[in-house]
């Protein structure tokens, strides 16, 4: 498979937690509502490609498949995509998006500090 985070592929993206994958695909969810309510259309397709590669990077991440910790990042995912291009939002707006991904930052901060 090729990946857009080609450098993130090859290792590095495998030796983050969980908590650091999520709020980095966060990052992108983030820009991607931004564009969103901006109406830049061409930009949030992008930022949510760059999401699904990382969801992608994660989902391949051996580590969370005994874990239960796949079913959760299935969701997330399926969820991201029903809410910017599908008929199905689950009752969640892209802001609320934006929220879930912010806690997996804030605790990826919590696990340096």
């Amino acid at each position: 498979m090729d990946f857009i985070h080609q450098n993130l592929a090859n290792g590095r993206w495998f030796q983050l937690s969980l908590a650091e994958q999520m709020g980095n695909i966060g990052s992108e969810i983030g820009r991607a509502v931004i564009y969103l309510k901006r109406g830049e259309k061409e930009r949030m397709n992008m930022a949510m490609e760059r999401a699904f590669d990382l969801f992608d990077l994660t989902i391949d991440d051996k580590r969370w498949h005994a874990r239960g910790a796949l079913r959760e990042i299935l969701r997330a995912k399926e969820i991201c995509a029903e809410v910017f291009y599908g008929r199905e939002n689950y009752g969640y707006a892209p802001e609320d998006l934006d929220k879930y991904f912010m806690q997996y930052a804030l605790a990826a901060r919590k696990e340096v500090n």
